[in-house]
This record gives C-alpha cells, structure tokens and sequence, in this order.
C-alpha cells in the first residue's frame, strides 16, 4: 500500500496522481500532474537544489547539491548512476518511484546528468523494476544514453563503491574510501550516484523551485519524505510526510496500531530500536532523531508490538546481517557471526549470565574496522537492541519466550555476478554495458 498523511496541505508532491491501478504511470499522465521537463542552466539547478536544502534519501543524508557541484568540478564525469537497489529488505520505497513512477525518477537523473556534465545515465535496479523502466525509456527521447542494469542481490551491494565495482564487471563488494565515487568511480572518472527518491526530488526542485520546496517541513529538514512502514500497524506501506511530523502521525497514517507497542525500529536494519513511549514523543526531524541516537536511514520504520519478542526479532536481523558480510575483514566476517550465535542464545534464554557483557565488548572490537559500514550498522542494530530490551534479556534465562514472530523480513544470501546486464537508449538497444 501506498500513501500520504491524509489532509496535510502540501501533500502529495512525489506521490501526486499515483492511482491504486498498480501499473506505471504514463509519459502523458506524468506530464499532465507534473508538466513537461524544465531544461534549466547547470548552475542554476545546482544553486536551486542547494538553496532548497535537499538532502540524499539513500540513508547518508548528504547534502545533495554539495556531491553535484562535486562532480560537476571533476574531470569528465563519467555518469550519473542511479542506486536503487534497494537491499535493505524492510524498504520498498524504491522499487514503488522506480515501477510505479519511473518517469519522474528519470526526470531527475536526466537533469542531474545535464548539471555535472555526464554524457550517460545508468539505472540500477531490481528485478521487478525491470520491465517498467525499460518501457519509460522506450518513450523518451533525452538526448543520452540510459541504461538499466539489474542489481545483484546482497545486503552490502548496494554500497555506493559496490555499485561501481558492478558495473565495472567486478564483484559487487565494497571497498575502504577516499577515493568516493564523485572523486573516481565508473571507468575511474567522477561519478555520481543518488537514490531514486533523491533525483525525484531534483525533479520537482527543478520544476517548482526552491520557495516551494520549503513550504513544507521544518527550516533545518524542508521537503517531504517517502517512509516505509509496517510491523504492527493496520496499513503497512510507503507514505510521504512531510519532515516534522510526529511519530504519532506517521503511525496513524498507515492505520494506526494493531496492538500497543513494544519499540520503534527507526531506519531499518542499520537503524535504532527505540522504546515507544520514547519514540511517539519524537518528530520526523533529524534533531529529534538524533536525540535518542538514530536517523531516518534508508526510511524505514517498524512498529514492534507487546505480543512480539524484540531479542527474537533482533537475533533473527543480526543473524541475517551476519550472514551479509562481504567476507573482506575478519572483524566483520568473525565478529558478527559470533555477536549473532551470542544474541540468538540470549534470545532462546540459554545463556549464562556474562553473555551481555561479551557482547557488549566484541561490539567495541568490531565497531570501525571494517572496509565498508556493515559492522558498523550491525553494531548500532545490537547495541541498541541491548539497551532498549534490557529487562528481557534476564527474564528470558529463567522463563520460556511464548512470544508470537514479528515476521521482519530477511532477505536472501545471495549475490548474482557480472554478466547479465540489459541497455537501452531512447529506445534502441545499445549492447552489454562494459
């Protein structure tokens, strides 16, 4: 299901004359909600983008125009890539911009790409974008090659060095940085990569302009904000809100609670359990977020309610991010499956009174020692989890867990390697994209 906070003024902007048919959005209709693509100078965009206060809505929540002007600097750009993996398996914000409104996603990367002066664009993507991005392009006559190419599965392939790495014919592992992609990434030139939902907002910054951007949220986080919601509430789905919005509305957005709650998991897998009488008191803000240590993330929000266990929970993600490691560090190959087998005996209660404080110091061994942030963000999950479920964890080493499953999603382990890549360009096939 798909959404906005229903009679807020402003709302919808990136969900505007999306119907509930489930099928893409057409060239025609997209024009008629949003007009006909704005062909503004390059600086001028950058400058409208920068003053709008835009901010990356991958999970890095880095300033958006700062990476433009960049890459713009760089020499010879080689293009604009646009990241929608989406490997986090708890979003689904992606995959609804990419195959329900692949044209205002591609109004973004074709703008973006005229900014910093790249002479392609490449989309990458799952596997049920596929087929209606491909139809978009088909359609489109921009004036440069656009490229759809299907991700590889893995939690760590949607790292932005991994990315590269892909699509230069390689492993989809991530890398140590500097150099970053807008520094040197595909074929070694600057490059630059944003999440769908982050060209979608230059699409309509280029079209409304700057005023109207911040005519929603709040002066420190203007905009609105696509947030995938599910756990125990009545409406799982995506929803736009706009920035400063309570966590009460987020939630009544997508129906309201099922059952009173446990804890929010703030920003997915990489994100913070927070208690929820804690989090219903926050805003959709980066201040507010930040005040009980976490952030939006990849945009993600889970409602845990009482009748489910969150050390049950948590043992199954940290399992399963465990499992993710792209196997390059040993602090992140051996540390994290060993937090995990240690979490999944605190859950079923058969561990012995120190396992807590095991834990507690392998998360300081693994903290910042791996090539990429993947135990870094594991490391978050569990301290978190620690924390917020503190009371649990002695009652569950003298009392059986009858705690009903939560179902948070996991996805698979594997990862499918080069070679499989399909391009167009303005409709006409252009071959495999080496």
């Amino acid at each position: 299901m798909s959404g906005w906070l229903e009679g807020h003024p402003g709302l919808p902007r990136l969900l505007a004359g999306l119907d509930g048919s489930g099928a893409p959005m057409s060239l025609a209709e997209h024009e008629r909600v949003h007009g006909e693509l704005p062909d503004p100078a390059p600086w001028e965009l950058i400058e409208s983008i920068e003053h709008s206060g835009l901010r990356g809505r991958g999970g890095a929540d880095f300033p958006t125009a700062r990476k433009l002007r960049a890459v713009a600097a760089g020499r010879r750009a080689s293009a604009v890539v646009v990241n929608g993996s989406e490997t986090e398996p708890a979003s689904a914000k992606d995959q609804l911009l990419l195959s329900r409104l692949p044209h205002l996603v591609l109004d973004g990367a074709v703008l973006a790409a005229r900014a910093v002066g790249a002479p392609e664009v490449i989309l990458q993507v799952g596997p049920d974008s596929e087929e209606p991005l491909e139809g978009a392009v088909a359609l489109r006559d921009d004036g440069l090659p656009v490229h759809v190419v299907i991700a590889p599965g893995g939690y760590v392939a949607g790292e932005e060095s991994a990315v590269i790495h892909y699509l230069g014919g390689d492993e989809p592992l991530p890398t140590f940085v500097p150099p970053r992609p807008f520094q040197r990434g595909y074929r070694g030139r600057p490059t630059l990569i944003q999440n769908p939902e982050t060209l979608a907002q230059i699409a309509l910054v280029a079209r409304f302009g700057e005023h109207w951007y911040r005519e929603l949220g709040t002066s420190a986080d203007p905009g609105s904000a696509l947030v995938t919601i599910s756990g125990a509430v009545a409406a799982p789905g995506v929803y736009e809100l706009a920035f400063g919005t309570s966590m009460t509305d987020l939630v009544d957005a997508a129906g309201g609670e099922t059952e009173p709650l446990r804890a929010l998991l703030v920003g997915g897998y990489f994100g913070t359990w927070v208690d929820a009488t804690e989090a219903l008191r926050l805003r959709l803000a980066r201040e507010d977020l930040r005040s009980v240590g976490c952030t939006l993330g990849a945009g993600v929000l889970i409602a845990l309610g009482e009748s489910c266990c969150g050390l049950h929970e948590s043992a199954r993600v940290i399992d399963y991010l465990a499992q993710q490691s792209a196997g390059q560090c040993g602090p992140c190959v051996y540390g994290l499956r060993a937090i995990a087998d240690s979490i999944g005996a605190i859950a079923d209660g058969v561990a012995d009174a120190r396992e807590r404080e095991r834990v507690t110091r392998w998360l300081s061994e693994v903290r910042g020692r791996g090539a990429c942030h993947h135990p870094d963000g594991a490391v978050r999950f569990v301290a978190s989890a620690l924390s917020v479920f503190a009371e649990e964890i002695e009652w569950h080493r003298h009392e059986r867990c009858g705690a009903r499953p939560a179902g948070l999603p996991v996805g698979g382990p594997s990862v499918r390697r080069p070679g499989h890549v399909k391009a167009r360009a303005g409709g006409a096939a252009v071959g495999r994209l080496r």
